[in-house]
């Protein structure tokens, strides 16, 4: 038998769901979790944070 090891390897479409995958994976608290996806993947995060503030904003703008 031989022994093989698989790696997976990402392409443009599944290196963000990888990147969740490894970053929110495991026993640490959520909030160790973000802040290690924040570091290492700083641009995504922030557009993340972009989109949630025009949707809170959108969703107040309808009140009075």
């Amino acid at each position: 038998m031989t022994d093989q090891t698989t790696t997976q390897v990402s392409n443009s479409k599944t290196k963000l769901s990888d990147a969740f995958r490894t970053h929110f994976s495991g026993d640490a608290p959520i909030t160790e979790k973000a802040t290690n996806f924040a570091k290492a993947r700083p641009w995504t995060s922030a557009a993340f944070a972009g989109v949630a503030a025009l949707a809170v904003l959108n969703t107040l703008r309808g009140r009075r």
